[in-house]
């Protein structure tokens, strides 16, 4: 199968992982001062088969075509398989530390958990 080598100006994503599925968008748009894209602008790069963090290069299996590849100036993203990282914190006890380091007023709009009777 072809390969796409997509090489990084700032360092890679730590939760990047051999396995997950790459993709971009051509044309992010700005809105309330972030770039955004409609869903379906993004495009399906492929499989991530390597990661080097020390060259920050990942290397994706791909089926596209060369004319559709993505740019220097395309939004990359990763997604992950979800079959593989469905996970919960596990044990009796956790604690969250909520810390805004902002000069400015700041709200926070929702915090959210889940749990599960792992031991009966």
């Amino acid at each position: 199968m072809p390969t796409i080598t997509l090489t990084f100006a700032n360092p890679i994503n730590t939760s990047v992982q051999i396995g997950d599925t790459a993709y971009y968008t051509l044309s992010p748009s700005t809105s309330g001062g972030f770039l955004t894209s409609s869903q379906s602008d993004i495009v399906e790069i492929g499989a991530i088969t390597s990661i080097n963090n020390t060259t920050n290069v990942i290397v994706c299996d791909t089926t596209l075509p060369y004319a559709q590849r993505p740019t220097t100036s395309s939004f990359i993203l990763f997604s992950k398989d979800n079959k593989a990282n469905l996970s919960s914190v596990l044990g009796y006890y956790g604690e969250t530390k909520f810390k805004n380091s902002s000069t400015i007023k700041s709200e926070l709009f929702s915090i959210g958990t889940d749990m599960f009777i792992s031991s009966k």
